[in-house]
């Protein structure tokens, strides 16, 4: 118990990476527990509802905005220390769930909660969780107390290799490879692979770079076509796990049961 506690001041209470942890915890459970709320009001089960202002869905991305604004300002005041440290950590980790869980709305500027669309929200939490959790576990080193000449020059050279890994998921990620850029933060070689393949043909980086490689372009048309074909229908059952059976077009988006329980 004592080598926990140890563990624990050294870690994460002096290193500063307390208020990280509990924002980073409370937007995972924000999330998950939004998600939960809105397949329930969906399938009109137990006590949850949609909220309505004025006659209008009142949208969890609103009050999420707010308790950001909320906790990142006073995480600042706090200066990121003390016990108001961690409860605006908190406050902004619920704020960030509400948000992130309409972010799709967000990027497409109108309501696509139970589309294909709106299985970007969930890409989109997992790659800001993974990256939470390398700026918790890599860039605020652990054990900041006692650190010598050989110590520090480890911790440099773990910096630099997580900077290159970044940036090799930063290109997978223009690449369009969404899963690849999320496990590509956490295991180098991930993101390595996915840098250096053949983008999707609607990705930033398609548009971008193959119009002047017609041959490339054709390429990755082709390699996206029998990707779809091998696993196309695996994917769509595992993000309509995830994010919800998207509603047949025309179905409708929010009154099928998005909202604030």
């Amino acid at each position: 118990m004592d080598g926990v506690v140890d563990w624990w001041q050294r870690n994460i209470v002096d290193a500063g990476k307390l208020p990280l942890l509990l924002a980073l915890v409370a937007f995972v459970v924000t999330f998950l527990v939004t998600r939960c709320v809105t397949r329930l009001i969906r399938a009109g089960k137990g006590p949850f509802h949609d909220l309505s202002a004025g006659g209008k869905h009142l949208h969890h991305v609103v009050p999420g905005v707010i308790l950001m604004c909320v906790g990142g300002f006073g995480g600042v005041a706090a200066s990121g220390r003390g016990w108001v440290a961690a409860v605006t950590a908190i406050v902004f980790g619920i704020g960030a769930g509400l948000v992130m869980d309409e972010f799709a709305l967000i990027l497409y500027m109108q309501d696509v909660y139970w589309t294909e669309q709106g299985q970007k929200s969930v890409e989109a939490f997992v790659l800001t969780g993974a990256l939470c959790t390398v700026l918790l576990c890599g860039f605020l080193p652990f054990g900041v107390a006692g650190a010598g000449p050989e110590t520090w020059l480890d911790r440099r050279s773990l910096i630099v290799t997580l900077l290159v890994n970044f940036l090799l998921a930063l290109i997978a990620l223009l690449k369009g490879k969404y899963r690849t850029t999320v496990f590509g933060i956490l295991v180098p070689l991930v993101a390595l692979v996915g840098a250096v393949r053949l983008a999707r043909p609607d990705s930033f980086w398609a548009r971008r770079v193959y119009p002047h490689f017609p041959r490339t372009a054709e390429r990755a048309r082709r390699r996206a076509e029998k990707h779809s074909r091998r696993w196309g229908r695996l994917e769509q059952r595992v993000d309509d796990l995830l994010a919800g059976t998207p509603t047949p077009q025309g179905g409708g988006g929010k009154g099928d049961g998005n909202g604030d329980g």
